[in-house]
C-alpha cells in the first residue's frame, strides 16, 4: 500500500512541485519515495514495502516494448541509476506505472504470463500489474484480485490510463486545471499542493453531506476535485480529453436450490480461501478483533493459516456498563489461542485527535467510529505493517437491522397504502410512536432508504431550514435513483444493499478504513470485499441472509465452523462511541456549542437551529448527537483545511 500522485503538461521545472505533492503523503509511505519526470509526465510514489522488499520501489518503469524479454526497472534518474530514493527519473521508458495497493493473485497471474512467455525482473505484483496490462490491455482489470489505484503511461499510445478496484477499497482522486492538465492523487491534499489547482469549497457537496453524513457525489468538497468511481477506468489522452468506463458492476444471481447449510459451507470455503490470499507478504499481517462475528470469524480464519497472529482492539471502559469491546475480544481470544493487544480510549484522547483525523480524511466525515479507527490502526502500527480488517460483511451478506425493514413491512401488506400515509401522518401529529414504521409500510426503499444515514441525519426539509444559503440540489432519492434503477429486477432488500455498496460503503466505510489506516503507514486488508467472496455472497437467496429475528444468516452459520456458536450469534456493536453521553456533560457540551457559534459556523448556518438541537439533546428531550455530529464535524474538517490550511499538530 502506498501513495501515488501525476499530472500531465509536466516540465523538468516540476521536479519541486511533484516532490511537494509526495511529502503531503509522507505518512502512506515512509520506507521509500520515487519521482518519474518525462515525455509530459510527473508521477510521484510514497512507499509502504510489503511485497517484494527490496525489488519493488516505483515509479516502475519499462524501458521498452519490443520485445517480451524488454527490461523492467524502477524508474531512473538521468546518470541511469535506480530511483528507490527520494530523487527525480528522467529515464524515457515505453510504459511508466505508479500503483497503490495490493494484487493478492499476483503469483497466478504471473505463472500465466510467464506461460505466455513474458520475463519478469523483480519479484513485485507491481511488475505483474504492468505486464498484465501489456498482455491482455485493458481487459486484465476483471483478472485482478485485490485493492488497487493506478496510473499507467503508454508513451506509445500517448495516453494516461487510470483505474480503481471493484469496489473502492483504494482511494484515486482527479482534477483537471486550466489548460486541460490532469492532476491525480491518493489524497486531496497532494492535489492541493499543485500550484495550477485553486482551492474553492463545494457548497452542493456541503447540503448533500448533511444529508449523508459523508461525502456522496462524484465532485468532492474541494470545487472541482473529482473521486474516480469504483469499478471504472479512465483514459487521458494528448489533447487532455478524458473517456471513462465501468469496467465492473455487482450482478446477482441466486442459488434458490442450495440449502442453508450448503451455502454455509460454500461461504466458509470461499472465506477461507479469501483470507489465505490476503495473507500473502514479506511482513507479518495481523488482524483486528472485535466483539462482532466479522472480525472474529477472520481472524479465526487467519489464525487457522498461523497460530502465532497479533490481533489489536480497542474500546471504551465507560461504555456497556459491565461488558466493553475489549472484554469480550479477550474472551475470544483466549479461546482461539492468539495474543490481542487492547487500548480504552480515553475522552481527552478522542477529542484531541478530532482535526488530526479530519486532516487526514480529507473531507468531512461525520462517522463517530473514524476516531476509533484511528486509535486501533495506531495500536496495531507498532507491532504490524499490514492488518486484516472485516469491512463489506454487512453489505455482502445482510449485516444490517435496516434490511430487515421491507420484512417487517409485509406484515402490513394487506392494508391500503393511502391509509398507511394517513395512519402515519396521524400519529406524528399526536406525537405518537411508529409513524415511521406506519410510513415506510406505504413505500418502497426507493421512497426512503438512501443508505445508513437514514432517520440520523438531517432530512432534506431540515437541511434547507439549516443552510443560511441553501442550494438547489437533488435529493438524496435523486442521487441514488440510478442505482435503483439498475437493481430494479432484484428484491426489496437486495437493492437496499445495492445502494450500500455504491454509496455508504465506499463513501463512509472504506475512505475511513483507507484513511486511517495510512495515517499510522499501516496497510488494512478486508478478506470480505473480494471478488470470490463477492461473486459468492450474489448467489445467496435474501431468505438466507436476513429474516425478521436475525441478520447475516448464513454468514453466521459459515462462521461457527471457526468461532463458538455463542459468538457467530452475537448481536454487532462496530466502535460504540459514548458521543451521545459526552454531548450532555458541561465540559464538551460548551466545546461544542462554541463551535457552533463561532465566526466558521455563521458563515454556512443558522446557527439558532443548531444551538437548539444541542440544547434538546442535553436536556434529553431527544437524542440529537448524530445531526450534531454532523455539524460538528463539518466545522472542525473547514477549520483545518480552509482556515489554518497546515497539518495539525499530533496531540501530546
Amino acid at each position: 500500500m502506498c501513495g501515488i500522485c501525476g499530472f500531465t503538461n509536466a516540465t523538468a521545472d516540476d521536479a519541486s512541485v511533484l516532490r511537494a505533492m509526495c511529502d503531503v503523503m509522507r505518512h502512506r509511505g515512509p520506507d521509500g519515495e520515487g519521482q518519474y519526470l518525462a515525455d509530459g509526465i510527473a508521477f510521484g510514489h510514497r512507499r509502504l514495502s510489503l511485497i517484494d522488499l527490496e525489488g519493488g520501489n516505483q515509479p516502475l518503469v519499462r524501458a521498452t516494448a519490443e520485445k517480451r524479454a524488454a527490461v523492467t526497472s524502477p524508474a531512473l534518474r538521468a546518470d541511469g541509476t535506480p530511483c528507490s530514493d527520494p530523487a527525480t527519473a528522467f529515464d524515457t521508458g515505453d510504459i511508466a506505472l505508479v500503483y497503490n495497493g495490493e494484487i493478492y493473485n499476483y503469483r497466478d497471474l504471473r505463472a500465466q504470463l510467464e506461460a505466455e512467455g513474458w520475463q519478469f525482473h523483480t519479484s513485485s505484483d507491481t511488475e505483474v500489474l504492468m505486464i498484465s496490462y501489456l498482455a491482455w490491455g485493458e481487459a486484465m482489470l476483471d483478472r485482478l484480485r485485490g485493492m488497487f489505484a493506478f496510473a499507467l503511461w503508454d508513451r506509445r499510445a500517448g495516453e494516461l490510463f487510470c483505474a480503481r478496484d471493484a469496489f473502492g477499497i483504494k482511494p484515486f482522486y482527479y482534477t483537471v486545471a486550466d489548460g486541460g492538465q490532469f492532476i491525480f492523487a491518493s489524497e486531496i491534499k497532494a492535489i492541493l499542493q499543485h500550484p495550477t489547482y485553486h482551492q474553492e469549497l463545494n457548497e452542493e457537496a456541503l447540503a448533500q453531506y448533511l444529508c449523508f453524513q459523508f461525502s456522496a457525489l462524484p465532485e468532492t468538497f474541494f470545487k472541482g476535485v473529482f473521486k474516480l468511481p469504483q469499478g471504472h477506468c479512465l483514459r487521458v489522452s494528448a489533447d487532455g480529453s478524458l473517456s471513462m468506463r465501468r469496467w465492473w458492476k455487482p450482478e446477482y444471481r441466486f442459488d434458490h436450490q442450495r440449502t442453508r447449510e450448503q451455502t454455509a459451507d460454500a461461504i466458509d470455503a470461499t472465506m477461507r480461501d479469501s483470507v489465505r490470499y490476503h495473507n500473502v507478504a514479506d511482513v507479518e499481517v495481523g488482524s483486528f478483533l472485535s466483539s462482532g462475528i466479522d472480525s472474529s470469524y477472520m481472524a479465526a480464519c487467519l489464525a487457522q493459516e498461523n497460530p502465532d497472529i497479533k490481533t489489536f482492539t480497542v474500546g471504551f471502559a465507560e461504555y456497556e456498563g459491565e461488558r466493553d469491546e475489549i472484554s469480550w475480544a479477550r474472551e475470544l481470544a483466549d479461546e482461539l489461542k492468539v495474543s490481542n493487544a487492547s487500548k480504552h480510549i480515553t475522552e481527552e484522547e478522542y477529542w484531541s485527535v478530532l482535526p488530526r483525523v479530519q486532516w487526514h480524511m480529507d473531507e468531512p466525515s461525520a462517522d463517530p467510529s473514524a476516531v476509533a479507527l484511528y486509535f486501533v490502526d495506531q495500536l496495531a502500527a507498532q507491532q504490524v505493517k499490514a492488518v486484516l480488517s472485516g469491512e463489506g460483511a454487512d453489505e455482502f451478506f445482510g449485516g444490517y437491522r435496516i434490511y430487515q425493514t421491507p420484512l417487517s413491512n409485509r406484515r402490513l401488506a394487506w392494508c391500503p397504502k393511502p391509509v398507511l400515509r394517513a395512519a402515519s401522518g396521524l400519529m406524528r401529529h399526536l406525537g405518537l410512536r411508529g409513524a415511521n414504521y406506519l410510513q415506510r409500510a406505504a413505500q418502497t426503499p426507493e421512497d426512503w432508504y438512501y443508505t445508513n444515514a437514514n432517520g440520523v441525519a438531517f432530512s432534506p426539509a431540515e437541511r434547507d431550514r439549516l443552510l443560511k444559503r441553501p442550494v438547489s440540489v437533488p435529493t438524496p432519492q435523486q442521487v441514488c435513483a440510478e442505482a435503483y434503477g439498475e437493481a430494479a429486477h432484484l428484491d426489496e432488500v437486495t437493492r437496499m444493499q445495492y445502494v450500500d455498496l455504491q454509496f455508504w460503503l465506499v463513501g463512509d466505510i472504506l475512505l475511513k478504513t483507507d484513511k486511517m489506516s495510512m495515517a499510522h503507514s499501516l496497510e488494512s486488508r478486508v478478506p470480505f470485499l473480494d471478488r470470490e467472496v463477492f461473486r459468492l455472497s450474489a448467489t445467496v437467496p435474501t431468505a438466507q441472509k436476513v429474516s425478521g429475528d436475525q441478520t447475516k444468516l448464513a454468514l453466521r452459520a459459515a462462521s461457527q465452523r471457526a468461532i463458538p456458536q455463542s459468538w457467530a450469534q452475537k448481536e454487532k456493536l462496530g466502535f460504540p462511541v459514548p458521543v451521545v453521553s459526552w454531548l450532555r456533560q458541561d465540559r464538551y457540551y460548551r466545546q461544542v456549542r462554541d463551535c457552533l457559534t463561532g465566526p466558521e459556523a455563521e458563515r454556512f448556518f443558522n446557527t439558532d437551529q443548531l444551538v437548539r438541537l444541542l440544547d434538546d439533546h442535553k436536556a434529553g428531550v431527544r437524542d440529537n448527537s448524530r445531526r450534531i455530529w454532523i455539524a460538528y464535524s463539518f466545522l472542525v474538517w473547514y477549520r483545518v483545511f480552509f482556515v489554518e490550511q497546515r497539518e495539525p499538530a499530533r496531540p501530546a
